[in-house]
């Protein structure tokens, strides 16, 4: 078998970030949406740098206005998961795009997406949970709304809350009342870090937020302590490879730190980001650990029950997926 043929957990996946390319061009299409800049000539979406990335998922999404247009994105990104192989994932959901932080109109957007993906679970074998994400470049007002409504609806489906966006923006303490929020409502918590904040970022999101899990955190390489902290704390890092190099964060993949971390004794993960913005999937992230730092079939198991472990999912659900996991 294969590495790219074994089943998959991924924990770290932005939902409007997992569009296909074709799935938004024809929900503009139908809307008579002209996006600008979007696309480039092959049909690949096309920025230049991180922060024009943002920009340019913002308008991607922007097409995307009404419950039933978030309801059949889970069912396409559903379908390009069960296609490599995953057979859980958690995905990012951002209140401020789906009803603009309005708990009312997050609960109709929340229920659409729920409904696709128990459709999704029965017809393709994947279980897809949810994360409220608060935007960090929207500034700490605006994470109380999305905190709001994560607080409102958690359940079966969402299970957590967390940070994304522009890491250079604001500081994690900043939105210390939104994170406060969401676990006493409680929900469990991720935060985006150390992807280009550098290790400072790592340590101070443990300090001010104390997550579960950090949502990529492979710059705390560049710290020995901050390694051993989380190693001690058994913090489980987001970490996603090809996302990585494809946007320079570091310049090829025997660069990247991953199997480094490992051998430190940090819990790694292993995940996609924005697949089809970094030209990748899950197939080819297993393939290329494999070819550049020789994990096996073993070392990805292992990985996977890391992942499992780490999932914000009820016991219900974690030992439906240990099933799958194992083929069952």
């Amino acid at each position: 078998m294969s590495v790219s043929d074994l089943p998959k957990i991924e924990l770290h996946l932005h939902l409007e970030g997992a569009a296909p390319p074709d799935f938004i061009r024809r929900i503009a299409d139908e809307k008579k949406r002209r996006l600008h800049g979007v696309f480039a000539e092959d049909g690949s979406y096309s920025y230049r740098d991180f922060n024009h990335f943002l920009r340019v998922y913002e308008e991607a999404t922007s097409v995307l206005t009404t419950p039933q247009d978030y309801a059949r994105l889970v069912t396409a990104v559903c379908e390009e998961l069960a296609e490599h192989g995953v057979v859980y994932a958690e995905t990012f959901l951002s209140p401020d795009f789906c009803g603009g932080g309005d708990v009312a109109a997050w609960r109709e957007y929340l229920a659409a997406m729920t409904e696709a993906a128990d459709g999704a679970e029965a017809k393709l074998g994947v279980t897809l949970r949810g994360i409220v994400t608060a935007i960090r470049h929207f500034g700490p007002e605006r994470s109380k709304a999305p905190a709001i409504c994560a607080a409102e609806t958690q359940g079966r489906f969402l299970r957590g809350f967390g940070l994304a966006g522009d890491e250079l923006q604001f500081a994690p303490k900043d939105f210390l009342w939104a994170f406060d929020c969401a676990r006493e409502a409680g929900l469990h918590i991720t935060a985006h870090a150390g992807e280009w904040g550098g290790a400072r970022s790592v340590r101070d999101t443990l300090e001010a937020l104390n997550p579960e899990r950090i949502g990529h955190g492979v710059q705390a390489i560049e710290d020995p302590e901050l390694v051993d902290i989380l190693a001690e704390r058994g913090t489980v890092l987001e970490v996603c490879p090809g996302s990585n190099v494809f946007l320079g964060v570091f310049r090829t993949w025997p660069k990247h730190p991953v199997e480094r971390l490992r051998e430190k004794g940090v819990k790694v993960t292993i995940s996609t980001d924005d697949p089809p913005f970094f030209h990748t999937n899950m197939s080819r992230e297993y393939v290329l650990l494999n070819e550049h730092f020789g994990w096996d079939e073993e070392i990805f198991k292992e990985v996977n029950r890391t992942a499992l472990d780490a999932a914000f999912c009820d016991e219900e659900t974690r030992a439906a997926v240990a099933k799958r996991l194992e083929g069952e």
